[in-house]
């Protein structure tokens, strides 16, 4: 890393530091509005400052550029056209870029500076370089931030370019941010940048950017796998004695999978690590926003849910990078000297200077993943810029002179050319046969399609009519066909389900108005899908789960007027558990006998677990028969029967016999009601 300013503009060795001009900017308004305070960070070609916005007076970060970019028209113009563009981005994944400007106030000291949110914490960088590695579950966390704000960046046409954790941001809330979009671009464009150099940083750089230079929103899309990779492994996948053999890896490996150096990580990981990172972009998430669902759909089909990111504490924030751009200056490969999975290095090491990081090799992620520096520090700018020239120029002849004697030595060993077959649209074992037929190997991978037939090539790499060596592979993708609906066990938990169907490529659905009752099947289980198992469907097409409303309820049976033990008998062949529920008088119902059901006849039970019937019974009491009874014996029979005698003796005397009786024999009526007779 560049040396660590010591607070007056000039570096340990007393010498001015060419980044802040002679005197440094500390203390300085820039354009007397913006008030230079404490280093936070310095880079290849910048450094960042605590700042206040003293019109608004509000902490701001304060990017102030290489006093040489100052004067380079090109990136002036670049850099102005870049810092718009970022400002237009209004996202909470996203650093927010406030104002930029040119600084004249020191006489041949300009300074281009660029104001954004000052964000109170730390980076990734930091919290890794803590924590070495992260749990599968923060490290989703912070990559679906990461993929929230390159999803805003891609939809409004921006391309960051230098995806890494440096350039991600948290602060003390937890937040994840993301800064430096559009630095790379414009950089790019600087005069003091060779033409023929590709900018970012190597050990997340995207094989399109190490052979050519162009990155678009899948370059992101790859540099951000590369990010989870290092998230949950602790260290990026690849590294080498020197950046160029790193780039070379990026172009002639494929990532292998996390689990290898950590085996506790579901299979699903691995696949969304390898989709992301893949070396052709078209079998990546087209952008930010397709690589941000297919995180989710990940992440929930492993029943994991967001957590919060702990807040990293930099040991010392002036030691990290704060820059996007130029953390790593390499010409672009030449097609012939990129070979078939070759990861040694074609070019003589130490033809460029790594500055070493000064923690350990986990936290900085590789030596490599550092910036290119000069060989020495110059106090003169120009003098720098040419030696990088050189440098450059140098490592160009170095790796066209590699690939020629590379090229020399595989026509010595009697290696020859063959060009790959067209095999779009063949069929997989037609593909196979051409290519064995020239010569060359296949690897195959395979992924579902909407129109392709199963087992039919959709696309291969390199492309047919490519010269290539003999014996070297071609990847062939082939389709599977659209999704097939799997088969779904009777009884499973919907949330096993949803994950079986996302596996599938399905999006599962939950629809409340297709649920029936089913009378195995417990309430809030799985009854089956629709389409049915079975089903060829669309990728992500929707499949309905079918879920148990539990046994359909029974109507209760009319046991009105039953004796108990009757009314018992049939409620429970009727499926229910019939109880006791107290007495009460009805009239007509004989004592002991049913008066009513709770809940009451007619009504529907749902028949799940133990579907209770309350019984209610008669307390009514029957009126005996008292005529011919002499009245002692009809006062003895009513007291028995729980009811009183009133008697009407037609000669006052009380033992005659009853004649007459009301209410009849026979009656029900309350316990204790009178009873009227009549003697003679």
């Amino acid at each position: 890393m560049s040396p660590v300013d010591p607070g007056n503009g000039a570096d340990p060795n007393g010498r001015p530091d060419p980044r802040n001009g002679a005197h440094g900017p500390l203390g300085h308004l820039l354009e007397r509005r913006y008030r230079v305070d404490d280093v936070l960070a310095h880079g290849g070609m910048s450094t960042v400052y605590r700042g206040l916005d003293t019109r608004l007076d509000r902490p701001v970060a304060l990017k102030v550029m290489d006093t040489r970019y100052a004067g380079d028209q090109s990136f002036t113009e670049r850099f102005e056209r870049e810092a718009r563009a970022a400002a237009r981005l209004h996202h909470p994944n996203i650093v927010s870029v406030y104002d930029q400007g040119v600084d004249r106030g020191v006489p041949g000291e300009d300074r281009l500076y660029l104001v954004m949110r000052l964000v109170e914490g730390g980076t990734l960088r930091d919290l890794l370089r803590a924590r070495s590695s992260l749990p599968l579950s923060v490290a989703l966390s912070v990559l679906e931030a990461v993929l929230a704000a390159l999803s805003a960046a891609h939809h409004a046409g921006m391309v960051h370019r230098d995806i890494k954790p440096e350039n991600v941001l948290i602060g003390h809330d937890g937040s994840v941010q993301v800064a430096d979009f559009g630095l790379v671009r414009a950089a790019a464009g600087a005069g003091s940048t060779s033409g023929d150099v590709i900018l970012g940083t190597v050990a997340y750089l995207a094989p399109e950017q190490v052979t050519s230079g162009a990155a678009d929103a899948r370059s992101d899309v790859y540099a951000a796998g590369i990010v989870l990779y290092e998230l949950l492994t602790g260290r990026p996948p690849y590294t080498g004695d020197t950046a160029l053999s790193v780039a070379y890896r990026h172009v002639n490996d494929d990532v292998r999978p996390p689990s290898e150096l950590v085996p506790e990580l579901p299979p699903a990981v691995d696949e969304l690590v390898l989709r992301f990172t893949r070396r052709d972009p078209a079998w990546r998430p087209a952008d930010g926003a397709a690589a941000l669902r297919e995180l989710r759909q990940t992440r929930d089909g492993i029943g994991l849910a967001g957590v919060p990111v702990p807040v990293p504490h930099p040991g010392s924030t002036e030691s990290s990078d704060p820059d996007g751009p130029p953390t790593e200056q390499i010409p672009p490969v030449p097609p012939a000297a990129v070979g078939n999975g070759t990861t040694s290095d074609p070019g003589p090491r130490g033809t460029r200077a790594l500055r070493r990081p000064t923690s350990a090799p986990t936290a900085e992620a590789s030596e490599t993943t550092n910036e290119f520096a000069s060989v020495q520090d110059d106090d003169d700018s120009r003098e720098g810029s040419r030696r990088r020239s050189r440098l450059a120029a140098v490592v160009g002849v170095v790796v066209l002179l590699g690939a020629l004697i590379a090229g020399g030595a595989w026509l010595l060993g009697g290696n020859s050319y063959v060009r790959v077959p067209e095999l779009t649209g063949s069929s997989l074992s037609e593909a196979k046969e051409a290519l064995r037929a020239n010569e060359l190997r296949a690897d195959v991978s395979k992924t579902y399609h909407n129109t392709v037939p199963e087992d039919t090539v959709i696309s291969a790499a390199p492309q047919g009519g490519t010269r290539i060596r003999s014996g070297d592979q071609v990847e062939l993708r082939v389709s599977r066909g659209r999704p097939t609906v799997p088969e779904i066990e009777s009884g499973s938990r919907v949330s096993a389900v949803q994950s079986e169907l996302r596996n599938a490529k399905l999006s599962p659905e939950l629809d409340s108005s297709v649920n029936r009752y089913h009378d195995s099947v417990p309430k809030g289980r799985v009854i089956g899908v629709t389409p049915e198992p079975g089903s060829r469907v669309k990728t992500s097409g929707s499949v309905t789960i079918i879920v148990s409303r539990g046994p359909a309820p029974e109507p209760v049976p009319d046991v009105k007027g039953m004796g108990r033990d009757q009314a018992f008998t049939a409620l429970s062949e009727a499926g229910f558990e019939p109880y006791e529920a107290g007495r009460e008088f009805a009239e007509g119902v004989a004592n002991g006998h049913v008066v009513r059901t709770d809940p009451s006849a007619g009504s529907e039970v749902p028949m799940s677990g133990e579907p209770r019937v309350g019984v209610v019974l008669s307390s009514a009491v029957e009126v005996p028969e008292f005529r011919g009874k002499t009245v002692e014996q009809a006062r003895q029979r009513a007291a028995e029967a729980g009811v009183t005698l009133r008697v009407d003796s037609l000669f006052g005397r009380d033992n005659g016999r009853v004649v007459r009786q009301q209410p009849s024999p026979g009656s029900t009526v309350k316990r204790g009601s009178q009873v009227k007779v009549t003697a003679f």
